[in-house]
């Protein structure tokens, strides 16, 4: 299994538009964070964790020519603002399978409903088959695949456990009998936003305490924010096990 992250900042990207902040001014490639997404490879299957505004970006990037389906965690703007560019996988494809919570796939169905409705289409129109996703395992080819619930603030989002990876984002609280899901993954990926505490993310001690928690092989950090700091000097400061994932980084499982 290929995980590529696509996107690892938080809602406004870094650098943030007409920002001064020392991290938004970073030279440094590793400190320049698009909207927060992750593509999955296994065998011969591609999927994609969120399309946020970044994702025409991310794809050009990843030179990514295909895609089974994209999972949504939850239906905010920097997870969902960039379906309508599944045009070309589309084109090539067909209909593209999106997976959501039924409040998520009704809430892109207002949005985008160009997208989802069946008659009298635009011809233009990418179109897609929606998928409901209950708190309950799932098939995605060879795979099943299991939602980890949890809350964004007041929010229910969803997390994802591909086998021995899970991927984690947007997480404020998870209950216990949803961590003991996550029991025996090599590798976790989990939000941390900042130091200071946020009502609906992690912050940096919250995501270390949950990946101890969960005891993981090797944890990584993403929808990060220019508050958490420098990439290179957070870095130093982590577990050893622990890594700040940037853009574009691959780890193969």
């Amino acid at each position: 299994m290929k995980i590529t992250f696509l996107g690892t900042g938080t809602s406004q990207g870094i650098p943030v538009i007409g920002s001064s902040h020392p991290v938004c001014l970073s030279t440094n490639p590793k400190d320049k964070r698009l909207r927060v997404s992750v593509l999955v490879e296994w065998d011969d299957y591609s999927y994609v964790v969120d399309c946020g505004p970044d994702f025409r970006q991310q794809m050009l990037t990843a030179n990514c020519k295909r895609i089974d389906g994209i999972l949504f965690t939850h239906e905010h703007a920097d997870h969902t603002a960039g379906l309508d560019d599944i045009r070309p996988f589309f084109f090539r494809q067909g209909e593209i399978p999106v997976y959501g919570h039924k409040r998520v796939l009704n809430a892109l169905t207002r949005r985008f409903d160009y997208i989802f409705e069946n008659h009298n289409k635009y011809p233009g129109a990418p179109s897609v088959e929606p998928i409901e996703i209950k708190n309950e395992p799932f098939n995605l080819g060879n795979l099943e695949v299991i939602p980890i619930d949890g809350m964004h603030d007041k929010l229910q989002v969803f997390g994802f456990r591909f086998g021995e990876f899970a991927y984690l984002t947007d997480m404020k609280n998870v209950d216990s009998k949803e961590i003991q899901k996550l029991q025996g993954v090599k590798v976790l990926v989990v939000n941390a936003l900042r130091d200071e505490p946020h009502p609906s993310h992690f912050n940096l001690i919250e995501a270390l305490d949950f990946i101890n928690e969960v005891k993981p092989e090797k944890a990584y950090l993403t929808h990060i924010s220019a508050l958490l700091g420098f990439h290179d000097e957070v870095q130093q400061k982590l577990p050893k096990n622990v890594f700040l994932a940037y853009d574009n980084l691959q780890i193969t499982l």
